[in-house]
């Protein structure tokens, strides 16, 4: 039920709700109910042009008045005329379809719609800027209503000027193969053998435009140029359905669903996950979204398989799809955003998916989910170090613990032990032992935001390498770190940032 209004969307996000729940959209709009059309929702290939006047006029009808349509687009227009709307040669409220007879601007009580018929095709050089398309469209005399969608060839998925083009004029930008434009190459105006040369098909403006319209379309303008762009425009007799043609920019997102329970998980990662059509990640991953997963299609890898869940995303994206690699803590840390960009630099990835958006959506880190658990142990300078030597070797972990060591960094530890390798956390310790007092307080966090969550707090000098394992993180306070009991008999840890010697401050006086 949309409790809270119908229209701007209301009821057709209850018709989908009701479609993946196997229930049915409570539609109670009065406009839906007694008239049977949605008139501020057109169908798919229609827009309305003047959505701030569809309040009024629903008003208007509720209260009896009576509805004229008019416009020269009114017979393409099935969903309006087909309604109960009641319909009167003189009735006050008018819908217009496509243009007005006298050209002039609508009434209070009048919507006017545009059929979405018209596609732009659109070829350029690399870093054209949009302001050459701008040109070459306004010089054009068309009604930007009437724009579908901007369509070019998949070489070009990630270039600028057309994205911008299409986001000025609201609506999708669509890609085709250079075999799917070579296709058209009969109908084109100007095909051209060095264009072929170049890209395998006579003509990207003109081939995209029909390629989009289809053959039951037709090339309303032949290719138009300027210095580096060019445009043509294809024409169909119905509205276009732009959603179903040739295949979007694909769209990759980095999420980081910090330790995996739903209350750390932010917004922005939970709305990525929603959107996309494809999750990839290690199963223990996946399985932490829960019921956020739902229809979307798993692609499941165990652990160790990094390179291959990343490559996969990617190409998963370049086919079109939107899709989330999902994961733990954020992605940028210890994660697999770094691997997303070091295979965009090195190679080794097909054209298409060197061609994605990507976005990457930061989560809360194992290291900030330790920390505010135990306290404030971050509250001056601090660093992390992965005590895994897989991939960095192990002279190299020496040298970065030795430097924390003597700079007094609070040190954040991940990946601390595993089942082979017992030394290089005990190595640590003892490395610390001699630039900090034996008392400085380490925390060990376990399943941190899971089953079985647990935080210990021991010193320095006591820690059991034994207690560890890789669903640990240890933090290991500086020379400054302190703790503090309270009533309730919780230990918690803080490094003070100096708040005690600024002028002023009644810090560590008595009352």
């Amino acid at each position: 039920v949309p409790v809270l209004g119908g229209h701007h969307g209301g009821n057709q996000i209850a018709r989908v709700l009701a479609g993946h729940l196997g229930g049915h959209a409570a539609v109670t709009t009065a406009g839906d109910v007694r008239f049977g059309v949605s008139l501020d929702e057109p169908p798919a290939g229609w827009q309305l042009t003047n959505p701030q006047n569809a309040k009024a006029v629903m008003a208007a009808l509720l209260g009896g008045a009576h509805v004229r349509a008019a416009g020269d687009q009114l017979e393409m227009a099935t969903w309006l005329t087909n309604s109960e709307l009641p319909f009167s040669p003189t009735g006050d409220v008018r819908l217009t379809v496509g243009n007005r007879e006298d050209g002039g601007e609508p009434a209070p009580l009048e919507l006017v719609y545009c059929r979405q018929n018209l596609v732009l095709g659109v070829g350029c050089e690399r870093g054209c800027d949009v302001s050459e398309l701008d040109d070459l469209l306004a010089n054009m005399d068309l009604d930007p209503r009437s724009i579908a969608c901007v369509a070019s060839i998949d070489l070009k998925v990630d270039e600028a000027a057309i994205h911008q083009l299409a986001d000025r004029l609201q609506v999708p930008a669509r890609f085709f193969s250079a075999e799917e434009l070579e296709v058209e190459a009969p109908r084109l105006a100007n095909p051209s053998e060095v264009v072929f040369a170049e890209v395998g098909c006579h003509g990207v403006a003109e081939g995209a435009a029909l390629a989009a319209v289809g053959q039951d379309g037709e090339l309303k303008v032949a290719k138009q140029k300027s210095k580096r762009a060019t445009m043509a425009v294809g024409s169909s007799e119905n509205p276009i359905l732009a959603d179903q043609l040739g295949r979007p920019r694909g769209h990759l997102s980095v999420v980081g669903i910090g330790p995996g329970s739903e209350g750390w998980r932010s917004p922005e990662v939970t709305q990525l996950v929603w959107q996309a059509t494809d999750l990839v990640g290690y199963s223990l991953y996946l399985d932490l979204l829960g019921d956020l997963v739902g229809d979307r299609q798993r692609h499941d890898f165990d652990l160790g398989k990094e390179e291959d869940r990343v490559r996969h995303a990617m190409e998963l994206a370049g086919e079109g799809k939107n899709v989330a690699l999902v994961c733990s803590g954020d992605a940028g840390i210890y994660a697999m955003a770094t691997l997303v960009y070091e295979l965009l630099d090195t190679g080794g990835l097909s054209d298409a998916a060197q061609r994605i958006a990507i976005q990457v959506s930061p989560g809360i880190s194992a290291l900030q989910a330790a920390a505010a658990r135990a306290g404030a142990p971050l509250g001056h300078d601090f660093c992390t170090i992965s005590l895994s030597d897989l991939l960095t070797p192990w002279e190299s972990i020496q040298m970065r613990v030795n430097a924390a060591a003597q700079g007094d960094f609070v040190i954040a530890f991940y990946n601390p032990v595993s089942k082979r390798r017992r030394t290089q956390l005990a190595y640590a310790k003892d490395v610390l032992l001699e630039h900090r007092p034996a008392d400085t307080p380490v925390i060990l966090a376990t399943n941190l935001g899971r089953d079985g969550e647990l935080i210990r707090v021991v010193p320095l000098a006591e820690l059991n390498i034994d207690d560890v394992d890789m669903l640990t993180v240890v933090i290991v306070g500086s020379s400054q770190s302190q703790t503090v009991a309270t009533g309730d008999g919780k230990t918690w840890v803080y490094t003070p940032r100096g708040y005690a010697a600024k002028e002023g401050t009644l810090i560590g006086r008595s009352a």
